[in-house]
C-alpha cells in the first residue's frame, strides 16, 4: 500500500526524529504531539510552532513567547525568563534615569543661579 505525506507530515515527522534523536523516549514524544495536537498549538503554521526541551520533558513556546508551557504535563504553565527582554528593559531603565537625572541637575543649576542672582540684587 502507497502512503502520500505532505509537507506538513514531513516536517512533523522530521520533529519527532529530531526529539528522539536526543533522547527523548517514544512515549514522551508521543505525549507532547498529543497536547500540542489537542490544545490547538499544531493549528497554527507547523513552521511557527517552537518546541524546547531540557532532555526530561518537550515545551512549548507560546504565540506570547514569554509563555512556557509543559507539553507533558497537560499544559502546566513553566516558568520562561526572557534575559533578552529584560536586559532591554533595564537598559531601558537606565536611559530614562541618566534623562531623569541630567533633568534633575540642570533644574538643580537653575535653581542655584536664581538663588546667586536673588543674592546679588538683594547685596547690591
Amino acid at each position: 500500500m502507497r502512503r502520500l505525506y505532505s509537507f506538513r507530515d514531513l516536517v512533523a515527522l522530521r520533529v519527532v526524529r529530531s526529539l528522539l534523536d536526543n533522547g527523548m523516549s517514544l512515549q514522551r514524544v508521543r505525549r507532547a504531539w498529543d497536547y500540542l495536537r489537542r490544545e490547538g498549538g499544531m493549528d497554527d503554521h507547523l513552521a511557527e510552532v517552537k518546541l524546547v526541551t531540557d532532555g526530561q520533558t518537550i515545551f512549548h513556546v507560546g504565540s506570547d513567547e514569554g509563555e512556557l508551557m509543559d507539553a507533558l504535563r497537560t499544559g502546566q504553565l513553566a516558568f520562561f525568563v526572557a534575559i533578552d527582554e529584560i536586559a532591554r528593559e533595564v537598559e531601558e531603565d537606565v536611559t530614562r534615569f541618566e534623562l531623569d537625572r541630567s533633568t534633575f541637575l540642570t533644574m538643580l543649576r537653575r535653581v542655584e543661579d536664581d538663588i546667586s542672582d536673588e543674592q546679588a540684587a538683594a547685596g547690591g
